[in-house]
């Protein structure tokens, strides 16, 4: 049997020895019985392996199949509420240590009339109170190879950085929006002492004071809903009639609170209807700010769940706002030998407060 003929045979032996599981891709035929008599073709066929020089290896490394995905995911942190809550202005610049902000208050007596009397008088009463500014910055700073390496990820490394210095940046300033600075005349919309004493929620049927108790809104909708009338009623009273419930009123309070919101009565009517029917004007604003502090949130309030009503404005003047002299000033780059740095400073007022009485408080929800 020639080449020719082995070869044909082996094709038509294939499938069988296929469906055997005998599954030889590189092989086309059999081996002449010439080939084995020949010693050189022999020795050329089954010529054995030598030995390996180097360490046995099946793969290639590891880097080579994996995937870096192009979408970066951020790390996420809580919205920033305070300047929604309040708004926000510029105050002055960076070069601004204290602001006055200038209060008249008007005054005046009268008397009865008489041809030839001088009785009755009016006057004015002017008050200067004060607030600190709070410079703070950080430090952007980066080298050569850290950019080269970071590269390869196909990152953009300083663009992450300057997003990182800003949101640290705006991060502190809502925090100090909601409890200015210690040991300076900064206050926040949480903490400035011309605010109101906190009110203490009324009694509910579950047995405490509050809107939710273990992760169940625990107070009905009735309930919750006079705690917020309570508030306004607090407000017309401090304002002397200033305040009422057409004014344009804010709700600010915690996530989980403004939940409790929907809680339903016995006539299918939850907390939110009772509000949109009662106080038209109502702006609900949650932050995370009014929640107790726990653990997972460690800027909250200690007495617990916080919620105030605020009027926006009274009488055509604002309340308050969120001041601040300087958002973002960047400074020159110092180069280094085979770095970079650059510094990012702001500057915060807190919360300016101009009419106290437009704030109603209470705590313990």
């Amino acid at each position: 049997m020639n080449f020719q003929e082995a070869r044909q045979r082996y094709a038509a032996d294939r499938p069988r020895h296929e469906t055997a599981g005998a599954i030889l891709q590189n092989v086309i035929t059999y081996i002449p019985p010439e080939w084995k008599r020949d010693y050189r073709l022999a020795e050329m066929a089954f010529d054995a392996q030598p030995g390996l020089q180097t360490v046995p290896n099946a793969g290639i490394p590891t880097m080579l199949t994996t995937m870096i995905d192009p979408s970066i995911y951020e790390i996420l942190f809580a919205p920033l509420k305070a300047a929604e809550i309040l708004g926000e202005q510029k105050k002055g610049d960076w070069t601004d240590q204290t602001a006055m902000f200038p209060v008249v208050e008007h005054t005046g007596e009268v008397s009865s009339y008489g041809d030839y009397a001088n009785n009755g008088s009016t006057g004015a009463n002017t008050n200067f109170p004060q607030r600190q500014s709070y410079l703070y910055q950080t430090i952007e700073q980066y080298g050569e190879l850290e950019l080269a390496r970071v590269g390869l990820a196909r990152i953009n490394w300083i663009t992450e950085l300057n997003q990182a210095a800003a949101r640290a940046l705006n991060q502190f300033q809502n925090y100090t929006y909601f409890f200015g600075v210690q040991g300076l005349q900064n206050y926040g919309l949480l903490n400035d002492p011309n605010l109101s004493a906190a009110l203490t929620p009324a009694p509910k049927a579950y047995g405490n004071n509050l809107w939710i108790t273990n992760n169940v809104i625990t107070a009905t909708a009735n309930e919750i809903y006079s705690d917020i009338q309570s508030l306004l009623l607090q407000l017309i009273s401090q304002s002397g009639g200033l305040i009422n419930q057409e004014t344009k009123l804010v709700l600010a309070l915690s996530p989980s609170s403004r939940f409790a919101l929907t809680a339903t009565n016995s006539f299918n009517v939850n907390v939110y209807k009772l509000l949109e029917d009662n106080i038209p004007n109502l702006r609900i604003v949650d932050a995370i700010q009014y929640g107790a502090q726990s653990a997972v949130n460690p800027n909250g309030v200690v007495a617990g769940n916080f919620v105030q009503l605020i009027a926006e404005q009274v009488e055509g003047q604002q309340t308050g706002y969120c001041a601040f002299n300087e958002k973002m000033r960047t400074h020159p780059i110092v180069r280094e030998l085979s770095a970079w740095k650059q510094k990012i400073t702001a500057g915060t007022w807190g919360a300016i407060i101009r009419q106290p009485f437009a704030i109603a408080s209470m705590v313990g929800i």
